[in-house]
């Protein structure tokens, strides 16, 4: 009797397995698969390693090295003789100590509670009204607000010492045209409370752009249907704010609040330049004291002592806010 023979090679019953049944064993995955498994794995790792060392280069090491110094009795005399003077912790003993410090400490938190108030509460609403405005009013108002968060830190605050100034600004112009001939001349550098009144009109308009864009870009994710929905509920222009709106807004105003935090309490280039923190070392915040102490005072330890106890407060204003922020979420849930 002839046996019918398939050309492809005998079949698993010629093997010696029965039809249907799986094979006896499973032959092993290429070895190239597995080693891409794991460069894919490590290829996030592998990405980040590039800024890793430009952190690590550019911020890392000067903090390390600023640490060092504020273990030191570091002055002129130090410098020019090339001496290494270690005093352990007597920098940060002196300025624990001084009533300066915490008197700039206060003024500093208060000063950034403030700003801080006023840039959330201003570019919140210019934020809502240009999710209301046409687009071609909306477009002006952002292109004058890209223009205003684009000028760099000293440019703007030339520009604002020119039109606060005291002969020829034309702030003092315009209230002598409206009847306040008192303000002709009016110095606004010359007290604590109209320098601050300066510094904090700078900061604001330099701060508001961020959070208003932002702002009209979150907007920009809510679904129309939910104020559809509202509205057929009876619910007004504030109540469909409150229950629409900032339901979605409040992450975005979450996190704006801490970035606006930390930009407000380390603002250094506007102070100094406004007035170097007179008069009299009145509108002193926390990076204008320990850059006069180090370097106008020539006490270098002092000063990186200085500045690593405001980078230490700033961290402890940023966990607490973070910690509060947190605690409101989970209450709500």
């Amino acid at each position: 009797m002839a046996v019918a023979t398939d050309h492809k090679g005998p079949g698993p019953a010629a093997a010696g397995v029965p039809r249907g049944a799986a094979p006896p064993f499973r032959t092993a995955p290429p070895a190239g698969r597995s080693g891409r498994g794991r460069l894919t794995a490590v290829a996030p790792y592998l990405l980040l390693l590039p800024a890793l060392a430009a952190t690590a280069a550019l911020l890392g090491w000067p903090l390390v090295k600023n640490g060092m110094l504020s273990f030191q009795n570091l002055n002129m005399r130090q410098l020019i003789q090339h001496l290494t003077e270690w005093n352990g912790v007597d920098n940060y003993r002196e300025a624990l100590g001084s009533e300066d410090f915490w008197r700039v400490t206060g003024r500093s938190v208060a000063f950034t509670g403030v700003n801080v108030v006023l840039i959330m509460v201003l570019g919140t609403l210019i934020g809502l009204l240009l999710a209301r405005l046409g687009t071609r009013m909306r477009l002006l108002l952002s292109v004058g607000l890209v223009l205003a968060w684009a000028m760099p830190p000293i440019a703007g605050t030339t520009v604002f010492q020119w039109l606060f100034a005291a002969r020829f600004g034309v702030v003092n112009w315009v209230l002598d045209r409206l009847g306040w001939h008192s303000m002709a001349d009016y110095n606004w550098t010359g007290g604590q409370f109209s320098t601050f009144f300066v510094i904090t009109v700078l900061i604001v308009w330099q701060s508001i752009p961020f959070v208003a864009l932002n702002l009209y870009a979150a907007t920009t994710t809510i679904p129309r249907e939910l104020y559809e929905a509202a509205a057929l509920d009876g619910a007004g222009a504030w109540r469909g704010f409150t229950s629409v709106t900032l339901p979605f807004l409040k992450p975005f105003l979450l996190a704006t609040v801490f970035l606006e935090v930390i930009w407000v309490f380390k603002a250094f280039p506007q102070v100094f330049a406004i007035n170097e923190g007179g008069p009299d070392r009145l509108t002193e915040t926390l990076p204008v004291y320990a850059f006069i102490e180090g370097v106008g005072n020539q006490h270098y330890g002092m000063g990186a002592a200085i500045s690593l106890l405001t980078i230490l407060i700033l961290l402890v204003l940023t966990s607490s806010y973070l910690r509060i922020a947190l605690r409101k979420e989970e209450d709500e849930l």
